[in-house]
């Protein structure tokens, strides 16, 4: 009985090994095929990677390039509006040397009408200045048509200094 189970177990054992070694065999292999499918997934993935920090490299530079272009525009802009601030402060300036000048003709004109009214009276009763044959026409500047109605006229050029 010994020999038949001693045979049995040789058998088996014999059968074991050769399993054993199957099944070692076919697990090299797996890990083999792991390994390479592990190789291929990080060949796959540094490839994605690489092209993934091409893409943004050219994106940094589309970025930059649009960055040095808004920087231009900005400083022509800019130098366009400072520009224009410029004018519109000499402009403002001119306007209110103006009014001041538009203010000082009127009041000038207002005493002189005022002046005109109370000059006619004082010189027709006074009679002793005649403008010309007639003894009731006197000199009166200010009543002078020729002189009141005569616009005063400024040139461009004096506001440049």
């Amino acid at each position: 009985m010994a020999s038949p189970t001693g045979t049995c177990s040789g058998s088996n054992q014999f059968q074991n090994s050769g399993s054993e070694e199957e099944l070692q065999a076919l697990m090299d292999e797996k890990r083999k095929k792991r390994k390479q499918s592990n190789r291929e997934s990080a060949k796959r993935s540094r490839m994605r990677k690489q092209k993934q920090v091409d893409d943004l490299m050219v994106q940094v530079s589309q970025l930059r390039k649009d960055n040095t272009q808004l920087l231009t525009a900005l400083s022509v802009t800019t130098q366009s509006h400072m520009a224009v601030e410029a004018d519109n402060s000499v402009l403002r300036t001119q306007m209110m040397e103006l009014s001041n000048r538009l203010q000082s003709l009127n009041e000038i004109i207002h005493h002189m009408n005022y002046a005109n009214n109370n000059n006619n009276f004082i010189i027709n009763t006074n009679a002793s200045i005649y403008d010309g044959p007639h003894e009731n026409t006197f000199i009166n500047p200010w009543n002078n048509s020729m002189f009141v109605n005569q616009p005063i006229m400024a040139s461009a050029d004096m506001y440049l200094y």
